[in-house]
């Protein structure tokens, strides 16, 4: 049985916030401190490290769940099937839909079916959960409904990527610069000749690396803050970068090895790796190492990147990514059928996971 991404389907907020937005922002350490360098300094080493030159925030009135659906609409599109054929809908996201304005989170009824409603989808045997794993939700969605569609449990599922991370961030936390809004959606199904998922590989480390990401205060004491920013029971997305860097350039690259030796495909057939968009120097790193391990150069261009331009949108990288470059919507980028690609992501958890895939 052949499993494969038959559609798909992305949605990029129109809004662009480039970095010299920033240069007002009042940036603080964790203790509360202020920064040694201003601020176009503190955006040069940024723009350095993260390769992040502007980034996506999504419209007022649209929220998570909205954009996870623009996105299914189109992957269903693209696939060209009936909505009502579909077993289930997957919905990988972090925090919910967090309305403008707002710092609560709101997941009741969860935010697959929020789709499914706005899909307009009768069907009662289509199935709509959520599925929280942090920025690999899309891969480990895509690996659920691979297990479901080979078990019989299925034949058609939508796996989509959604988040609005530009209203969970810290404005005093230099790491906001990071976060970014989108959506990403696929179809898959057991299609001959469409595509092959030939492997797939998940982890989750817990024991001393839980909490690299976590929901934590404001760095600006809640008495010195803007009126608008006074919230001292608001919580952020905080991250212990450093950490995070090391363990991904650790475990991520081995995770993809075993992944490709499954797959019984040579290193030497990958054509592209779809890699979470989360920092470019890490990205460039964790490639690195994985060909290192077979004591071979990076090739060139065998990493498609939109951080630049996109910023990190967590669950929505890898499959607006993706979509960008199957349809030929990133320069100098693009596959072909037959081409294997691997796809990987590394995030709260700390999960790692990955597919290899022929197009």
């Amino acid at each position: 049985m052949q499993i494969a991404i038959t559609g798909s389907g992305s949605y990029i907020p129109e809004t662009v916030v480039e970095n010299q937005d920033f240069e007002k922002h009042e940036f603080l350490n964790s203790d509360g401190s202020s920064f040694k360098h201003d601020n176009p300094i503190i955006i040069e080493k940024f723009k350095a490290i993260t390769g992040i030159g502007e980034r996506r925030y999504v419209e007022e009135n649209l929220n998570t769940s909205d954009i996870a659906f623009l996105a299914a609409e189109r992957a269903i599109a693209d696939a060209g099937i009936d909505k009502e054929d579909l077993d289930y809908i997957i919905l990988a996201h972090n925090f919910g839909d967090v309305a403008h304005g707002q710092s609560q989170g709101d997941t009741l009824p969860s935010l697959a079916t929020r789709v499914k409603h706005h899909l307009r989808i009768k069907n009662p045997k289509c199935v709509a959960y959520d599925l929280i794993f942090g920025c690999p939700g899309w891969i480990e969605g895509v690996n659920q409904a691979n297990a479901f569609i080979k078990s019989g449990m299925a034949k058609k599922c939508l796996v989509i990527g959604a988040e609005t991370l530009s209203r969970i961030v810290d404005p005093y936390d230099r790491d906001s610069m990071i976060y970014s809004d989108g959506a990403g959606a696929t179809i898959i199904e057991a299609k001959e000749n469409a595509g092959h998922i030939l492997s797939h590989a998940s982890a989750t480390y817990a024991h001393d690396e839980a909490y690299l990401l976590f929901f934590g205060k404001s760095y600006k004491n809640p008495s010195e803050a803007k009126p608008s920013d006074r919230q001292e029971n608001t919580k952020y997305i905080k991250m212990y970068g450093r950490k995070i860097y090391e363990f991904a350039v650790t475990y991520v690259p081995q995770a993809m090895d075993d992944c490709l030796k499954d797959s019984g495909v040579s290193i030497t057939d990958v054509k592209k790796i779809f890699i979470h968009q989360a920092n470019e120097k890490m990205d460039e790193a964790i490639v690195k190492r994985f060909y290192g391990l077979y004591d071979m150069e990076m090739p060139e261009g065998i990493m498609p990147m939109n951080i630049g331009k996109l910023g990190n949108s967590s669950v929505a990288t890898v499959p607006t990514l993706f979509d960008m470059v199957r349809n030929g919507k990133l320069e100098n980028q693009s596959i072909q059928k037959g081409d294997v690609v691997i796809f990987a992501s590394v995030g709260a958890g700390m999960n790692i996971n990955a597919i290899v895939y022929r197009v």
